[in-house]
C-alpha cells in the first residue's frame, strides 16, 4: 500500500470571479493543467485519497474542459484496483451531522455507522448532493441502514462508486466553487 502525504486544508484554489456554466472552462482548470505534478497531485488528494487515482489524473493533463476532466476521473476511479479502492476509504472520515440535530439521531448515526464498519471494515460513504441538512440525515440513516444487508463484494462496488461520486463532486467544487453545480441542476 502506498503511503499517503499529510495534507492540510482542501484543495488550494483561488475563489472564481465570474459566473460559470458546468460544461464551461474554470479559470482554475489552466491551473490544473499547469501547476507542477506534485502540486496537483497534492490537491487531487485532497478529493480522493488514492494515489494511483491522483497520479493518472496528473499524468494525462492537460484538459480542454471540465467535463473532461470529469470524465477522466470517473474513468480512473472505476479503474482502481482493491487495495486503490481500501487505500481511500480508509482516508475517509464520517461526515459531520448539521448544527441542531436531535441527539437521538447522533444516538441512531453513531450506531448505524458503528454496525456498517463492524461488517465492511471502513467508514460508510455516500455522496448527497444538494440536499439539506434534515433530508442529508435521513439519506445517510436509510442509506446505512439498506446497505448492511448487502454482501461484502456487493458492498465494496457500491462504496466505490459512492467514492468516485464524491471525488467528482469534490473536483468540480474545487474548480468551480462549492454548491455551483447544485443550482445548474447536477
Amino acid at each position: 500500500m502506498h503511503r499517503l502525504p499529510h495534507l492540510s486544508g482542501q484543495l488550494d484554489m483561488p475563489a472564481q470571479t465570474r459566473t460559470e456554466s458546468p460544461s464551461s472552462t474554470p479559470p482554475n482548470l489552466a491551473r490544473f493543467n499547469t501547476d507542477p505534478a506534485e502540486a496537483v497531485e497534492r490537491a487531487l488528494l485532497t478529493c480522493l485519497r488514492s494515489l494511483r487515482w491522483a497520479r493518472r489524473l496528473t499524468d494525462h493533463r492537460p484538459y480542454p474542459d471540465l467535463d473532461s476532466l470529469l470524465a477522466a476521473a470517473d474513468e480512473a476511479a472505476y479503474d482502481l484496483a482493491p487495495g486503490d479502492l481500501a487505500e481511500a476509504l480508509a482516508a475517509e472520515a464520517l461526515p459531520a451531522l448539521p448544527d441542531g440535530v436531535y441527539s437521538a439521531a447522533h444516538t441512531a448515526l453513531s450506531a448505524a455507522h458503528a454496525a456498517y464498519e463492524s461488517r465492511f471494515g471502513h467508514v460508510f460513504v455516500i455522496h448527497v448532493d444538494c440536499a439539506s441538512p434534515d433530508e442529508a440525515l435521513n439519506q445517510v440513516l436509510t442509506g446505512i441502514r439498506s446497505r448492511l444487508a448487502n454482501d461484502p463484494e456487493e458492498e465494496r462496488v457500491v462504496a466505490a462508486d459512492e467514492l468516485r461520486r464524491l471525488a467528482g463532486a469534490r473536483l468540480r467544487n474545487a474548480l468551480m466553487g462549492a454548491g455551483r453545480h447544485c443550482a445548474a441542476g447536477h
